[in-house]
């Protein structure tokens, strides 16, 4: 078994529940999970808590992919974006289950857990977020 893989498994409770950390000292979120928070610098020790994220947010910046790396290539072309959550962090995804041509800057949008590559070696498949479109009507309440 490859490296990837334990790391792979130890990483997933915050691959599927998207958990980040608050600072309870200037209230901060970062995502991913901190121990030490950059902003006002104070130790974890009872300062630093983790907190699930609720997974929704709004499309930052977009780019399409047409020319992808080696492993990719069956996925183009495919959108990168930058969301952000609505705790604060910002995200560097993939945007999916749309037309590029329907993104728009500020759109809403909410993870969604998806394979995100296979080992050839191993035969893992990899789960993880990517993000996707929130029809306006689902977003409201």
């Amino acid at each position: 078994m490859g490296s990837a893989v334990p790391r792979f498994w130890r990483e997933i409770p915050y691959r599927y529940n998207l958990i980040g950390t608050k600072c309870k000292v200037c209230n901060r979120v970062y995502f991913p999970p901190r121990e030490v928070c950059p902003y006002c610098r104070r130790k974890s020790l009872g300062n630093i808590e983790e907190i699930k994220l609720s997974g929704r947010g709004k499309l930052i910046t977009y780019t399409v992919i047409y020319t992808p790396p080696s492993n990719f290539e069956v996925q183009a072309p495919y959108v990168v974006g930058i969301v952000e959550l609505d705790e604060g962090p910002r995200i560097t995804s993939q945007i999916v289950d749309c037309d590029p041509e329907n993104l728009r800057i500020g759109m809403r949008v909410e993870a969604v857990f998806r394979k995100i590559q296979e080992d050839g070696d191993t035969g893992a498949i990899y789960y993880g977020y990517k993000f996707k479109p929130v029809e306006e009507h689902e977003d409201k309440g």
